[in-house]
């Protein structure tokens, strides 16, 4: 293990442990590039998936904590990762912006698979181990997210020279709310998948996870997959049969050129939204988001349909919510946290308008609610304009 690195928080406090990965900065020599090692520190409960989690694009900017303490063991696979279809090399495979764990596994892995260490040093992320995450999930849960920073030292107090140095540094890392970050993440131009399928979806990418394409595919769509910067001209000119509004990091409410899309078609094309996507769409319909205290990261968070009253377990990933008393009228809760009650998707039958909070597509997670992509393309009953060559699992 790699000598004493620190986790310093915006408030100032002090978090010891042992880095790995890519190598931290030292904490006398901070620069102004935060990439790899700083951000808004959130806790994921996911006991697996790590892999999956790091390459997700909705993480950018952010530190997740493990809370599960093991992590490691299996390696990992580039056929597992979450990163959308942008143009290779175009960014980093890790969108993470650093990685926290109580216990770091370094040993050997399956054949075939690339170590964690390995794989974090490829793509200039840092990690730190040894850490109380116990003591600082509870910290977030109770206080909420906040800013953070991974430097190396070897010894670092409140009374260090450098700690003010570091905490000017941690201080200056934009908060999540307002922030746009979708022109970090996502394809840089039109991309197509299944050229020959049916029905034709338009897909606008703020940072798609792979598995949203390969649940489409999978179920017979052509997938068109747009930049997020994309007009409402360059998804007509598609002729698609729906539109959806993908996942992604940060603020939903900055991002006022895909509410424009969205408005500007909603009754005129079916609408779909995953994640940032639904958000979106509500915001869009008239209603507002908020920033939530720490949010919710892992895969075990139970969703009831209003519509049956069963509830599944989802994958979920997201800081910011739809504010339930700014819907407009005719914009139903279809789906509700049964933990703490907080909005999980939303429908109008007559726009044919259909938008969750939560991953139908997992990856990681349970596949429970992956029969949402079926009833996304029932929507399509009606405004088909081609037919379905292969609809998969549709019905």
């Amino acid at each position: 293990m790699n000598p004493t690195a620190y986790l310093i928080l915006d408030d100032g406090s002090i978090w010891p442990g042992k880095w790995f990965g890519a190598t931290p900065p030292e904490a006398e020599n901070l620069k102004s590039e935060v990439s790899g090692f700083s951000g808004e520190l959130i806790f994921n409960t996911g006991m697996t998936g790590y892999h999956e989690i790091l390459t997700d694009p909705s993480y950018t900017g952010q530190i997740v904590l493990f809370t599960y303490p093991h992590i490691g063991n299996y390696g990992d696979d580039d056929k597992w990762s979450e990163v959308g279809p942008e143009n290779p090399g175009r960014r980093k495979a890790v969108r993470a912006g650093g990685l926290v764990v109580r216990s770091f596994y370094g040993g050997p892995v399956p054949e075939g698979r690339q170590k964690l260490d390995d794989f974090l040093k490829e793509n200039g992320i840092c990690g730190i181990s040894d850490v109380d995450t116990r003591g600082l999930t509870l910290k977030l849960r109770n206080e909420g997210s906040r800013n953070a920073v991974i430097v190396r030292a070897d010894v670092i107090s409140q009374l260090s020279p450098e700690f003010a140095e570091v905490q000017d540094f941690v201080r200056a890392i934009p908060k999540m709310a307002g922030l746009n970050l979708t022109g970090e993440v996502g394809t840089g131009k039109l991309e197509i998948f299944n050229e020959n399928g049916a029905p034709h979806v338009a897909l606008l990418d703020c940072g798609v996870k792979m598995n949203i394409i390969r649940e489409l595919n999978a179920r017979g769509c052509r997938i068109s997959v747009l930049p997020s910067d994309s007009r409402v001209e360059d998804v007509l000119e598609l002729k698609p049969d729906a539109l959806l509004l993908s996942n992604g990091p940060g603020d939903p409410e900055p991002l006022e050129g895909p509410a424009a899309i969205a408005k500007e078609l909603m009754g005129k094309l079916p609408l779909w939204g995953i994640c940032l996507g639904h958000q979106i769409l509500a915001r869009a319909a008239g209603g507002s988001t908020y920033k939530m205290s720490f949010g919710h990261h892992g895969l075990n968070h139970p969703v009831r349909d209003e519509k049956t009253g069963r509830v599944f377990v989802t994958s979920q990933n997201h800081g910011f919510a739809v504010d339930e008393n700014s819907l407009p009228e005719g914009l139903a809760v279809r789906f509700r946290n049964a933990s703490d009650g907080s909005i999980e998707g939303l429908e109008n039958k007559e726009m044919k308008l259909l938008c969750v909070q939560h991953h139908p597509e997992a990856s990681p997670g349970p596949v429970d609610s992956s029969w949402v992509f079926d009833a996304f393309l029932e929507t399509l009953n009606e405004t088909l304009t081609f037919s379905p060559a292969n609809p998969g699992k549709q019905g």
